[in-house]
């Protein structure tokens, strides 16, 4: 049995984790807290934290986890640099699964993005779409995020120079090194990606689209089993999944 506490239990994904983890007879939900509540008061009650609150809290989660030295398992977005960098000190001494997507499929674009990348070379311009529903609050998404990152690593330029949010006005020509993300906004969107790699002749995208939060909360839920009992360290779904 697996004891867990859901952080931001009031939230939409808070609610979805609820719903998974009543299914699943080898889990129990100790703690199902949001603002206002204490994490301290109950986190010795548990195996294992799982936070999908909102990223002004990720800081002071973490600091109670490392302090009683329960694993997290965190799925909250729209961190800025500061927050990472106080965030990767603070879970040092403890176990993390720290994602941007705890989805099977799209932890499977993930790899398939880095493999295409990797495969079709730079002659092909890269494009990111990415649609939520309309009461999101970071952009672009943390998967989005995610995604950029592997096709920076790949292609080795610097995001913070190469990246174009959106194009207005006359950019001008495609420069060869940029690569293009767009953030779409509306309705009950729960989450769609797309890469695109595009080239003279041809053109090659990968889609992944959510219809339920229900898969990221299993996803959430098996990274949560997982994580009890490893060498402290910062993991992520790929580790999860066993696609390392």
């Amino acid at each position: 049995m697996t004891r867990i506490i859901i952080n931001g239990a009031r939230g939409q994904m808070g609610q979805a984790l609820l719903q998974s983890a009543a299914r699943h007879p080898d889990l129990n939900v100790v703690g199902a807290i949001d603002v206002g509540d204490s994490l301290a008061s109950c986190i010795d009650s548990a195996d294992v934290v799982i936070d999908f609150s909102a990223h002004e809290a990720s800081v002071p989660v973490a600091e109670t986890c490392a302090r009683a030295l329960k694993p997290l398992v965190l799925g909250t977005t729209g961190h800025n640099d500061h927050e990472k960098r106080q965030l990767a000190n603070l879970i040092a001494p403890i176990p993390v699964v720290w994602a941007s997507n705890y989805s099977t499929g799209v932890n499977t674009l993930f790899w398939l993005t880095r493999k295409a990348a990797e495969i079709l070379g730079p002659g092909f311009d890269l494009e990111v779409v990415e649609m939520h529903h309309r009461l999101k609050r970071d952009a672009p998404s943390g998967t989005a995020a995610t995604l950029l990152e592997i096709l920076g690593e790949v292609r080795e330029i610097e995001l913070q120079k190469e990246l174009r949010h959106g194009r207005v006005g006359v950019p001008g020509p495609r420069t060869p090194s940029e690569i293009g993300i767009h953030a779409l906004r509306g309705g009950d969107v729960v989450g769609d990606h797309t890469v695109i790699f595009a080239a003279a002749g041809e053109r090659v995208e990968l889609t992944h689209k959510a219809s339920s939060r229900s898969t990221f909360a299993e996803g959430a839920l098996r990274a949560a089993r997982w994580v009890v009992g490893r060498t402290p360290g910062r993991y992520d779904m790929q580790d999860v999944l066993g696609l390392r």
